[in-house]
């Protein structure tokens, strides 16, 4: 599958849902606002949301400092 994570086209195999992108990309779900296709993922649903070929991916990992 191809998708485009964060501007970048990237072909995957065995990515199923957000979930998978996220642990494949060794992210963890806590730490990041997925938007796929323009809207924003809720995190609840990263397990359940299916990612299709062609799909657009944007990911935000939060960043703490002071």
């Amino acid at each position: 599958m191809n998708l485009t994570v964060n501007g970048n086209n990237t072909s995957f195999q065995d990515i199923k849902t957000v979930t998978d992108l996220l642990i494949f990309l060794k992210l963890e779900p806590e730490t990041v606002v997925v938007e796929l296709n323009t809207l924003i993922i809720q995190p609840e649903s990263y397990a359940v949301t299916t990612l299709h070929d062609g799909d657009q991916v944007e990911i935000i990992r939060f960043v703490g400092g002071g």
